[in-house]
């Protein structure tokens, strides 16, 4: 699953100065009267299709189908307008009043007013599964007028930053059916956004379809892509002969070796820009051979962190800390460093290592990801002369997530970014207690921790700088206490689209998002 940066607002156009084995070929451009943006994805697109549940790759198309009240702004790291067109709050930080924009529609045709606001935040509340806990802070909901809503807070949070997450903040039409759950596992949609779903495969390579919205506010009356197509495409170098052949638009994610072809390749544009996304080890603390703490900080030792960072070639950036660099939360001076001798004296502590018992460790990581697989390449590398076989697997990630929830392995890699711009989601939901595991996959249980972690959202309104301490506390725990999780990079985005397409933007705080509404085709 889930999510890069080292300063938020970098936007820049990538130039690879290798040189590609052989003459680059211009890609067909689809003319413009084709108007089909085809996205290539490297896993399954759809987890789950619940707006209220969400809370994986789905995001890619969920937010071009469903819309949240404001929106994060990269350039200004402050919120914009999107469904609420302004809103204020009190001195005290806990009421704030939506103004919401007239004239908006469900895809359902019902409208979008306060009263369907206040239903749809109420249900996902209720529901309390995957991000919801973005709204913990909130008491009551109040539909003042049919364009006014107001929130009244247990404690004060900055609820416009909240109202613009990529997850749990989608307003949906809770009326579109009275089994409300039947119909979005039919693959159907209650959303406001530009775009509608057309057709879902599951498990077929073109799994998802997008059409236009007729009736959507933003109006259609500028050049646009009437229709989007998901591609499940986990073979690169197949992805990129679709882009050449015109076949595709947009690849999310390119390996060093094509991002230095795209880049000098006629036709296609590439992109490229720090991101919130970091990569994520998590080691099994309570099952197998990794309840040894001894064995988990022998391995945080052994993995080759500058070795993966040179290997990767400016795709990727070493990490400090759990969170990245310009998100409250970050911890600088915690890169961690290679230490073999280190995880050898560990290892023989535990009875394992060199002179002791041969130790195997299971290892899972997403298909298609061809970053991943060389993080399990080298970890397998340098820990079999410590007497360590690494079992890896390459996995579908919804294949790869259900093991998880079983505690079916003993490494589990996975990208993690925020629910919003803000460090805590790192913490509420990767390294807080929970049972059944959703992505608390080192199933890290942990009172103390979490009592610290509660604190925080409110914290991070009135006393940043205790907030700020409570995190590099909450770091120490998980990574030196608990020895919870090695993180070995944070992601620099690299993407590669037709040169035909116009006012492609990046926006770390939805990652891997194309907002096709705002992008533009030609020939």
């Amino acid at each position: 699953m889930r999510r890069r940066l080292a300063a938020a607002v970098a936007l820049a156009l990538a130039a690879a100065c290798s040189t590609p084995s052989r003459t680059p070929v211009a890609p067909r451009q689809s003319p413009p009267r084709d108007s089909t943006f085809v996205y290539v994805h490297t896993t399954n697109v759809v987890s789950e299709w619940d707006p209220g549940r969400s809370y994986s790759n789905e995001i890619i198309a969920f937010q071009n189908v469903y819309e949240t009240l404001t929106l994060w702004n990269p350039v200004t790291r402050k919120t914009a307008p999107r469904l609420a067109t302004s809103w204020r709050a009190s001195a005290d930080g806990r009421t704030w009043s939506f103004t919401l924009r007239p004239g908006v529609t469900f895809h359902t045709g019902r409208p979008l007013d306060a009263a369907a606001v206040k239903a749809s935040i109420e249900r996902t509340m209720r529901i309390g599964t995957g991000a919801s806990y973005v709204w913990d802070a909130v008491s009551a909901i109040r539909a003042e007028n049919p364009s006014t809503v107001t929130f009244t807070l247990k404690y004060p949070v900055p609820l416009d930053l909240v109202a613009s997450s990529a997850y749990a903040a989608y307003i949906y039409d809770t009326q579109a059916a009275s089994d409300l759950g039947a119909w979005f596992r039919a693959g159907r949609d209650a959303g406001s956004g530009p775009y509608t779903v057309a057709s879902w495969k599951q498990g077929a390579e073109d799994e998802l379809t997008l059409k236009a919205y007729d009736r959507y506010w933003g109006g259609w009356d500028k050049p646009h892509y009437s229709s989007v197509k998901y591609l499940v495409v986990p073979d690169e170098d197949r992805a990129w002969r679709l882009l050449l052949r015109g076949e595709a638009a947009f690849m999310n994610r390119l390996s060093p070796r094509l991002f230095a072809r795209a880049a000098v390749t006629p036709g296609v544009r590439t992109s490229e820009r720090p991101s919130f996304q970091t990569a994520m080890m998590l080691f099994n603390t309570v099952k197998g051979p990794m309840r040894d703490v001894r064995v988990r900080r022998a391995v945080q030792k052994a993995v080759d962190y500058k070795g993966l960072v040179k290997a990767l070639r400016g795709g990727v950036s070493p990490l400090s800390g759990v969170v990245p660099e310009g998100l409250l939360g970050h911890v600088p001076g915690r890169e961690p460093r290679q230490d073999l001798a280190g995880a050898a004296r560990l290892l023989r502590r535990s009875g394992h290592g060199p002179q002791g018992r041969p130790l195997t460790l299971r290892m899972t990581y997403t298909e298609g990801d061809s970053d991943q697989r060389l993080l399990a390449a080298s970890l397998a590398r340098t820990l079999r002369p410590l007497n360590v076989r690494v079992e890896a697997r390459a996995m579908q990630w919804n294949q790869q997530w259900d093991l998880g929830k079983k505690h079916g392995q003993d490494i589990f890699v996975m990208y993690w970014w925020p629910d919003y711009a803000d460090g805590y989601s790192w913490f509420g939901n990767v390294f807080t207690s929970g049972e059944p595991p959703v992505f608390n996959l080192s199933y890290l249980r942990d009172r103390a921790l979490d009592g610290l972690l509660e604190t925080v959202p409110e914290l991070t309104v009135t006393d940043r700088t205790a907030a700020q301490r409570a995190y590099e506390q909450a770091t120490s725990t998980v990574l030196d206490q608990r020895a919870a999780a090695a993180l070995p990079w944070v992601v620099n985005y690299r993407r590669a689209y037709l040169g035909g397409v116009q006012g492609y933007d990046d926006n770390p705080a939805y990652p891997d998002v194309v907002f096709v509404y705002d992008v533009r085709p030609s020939g």
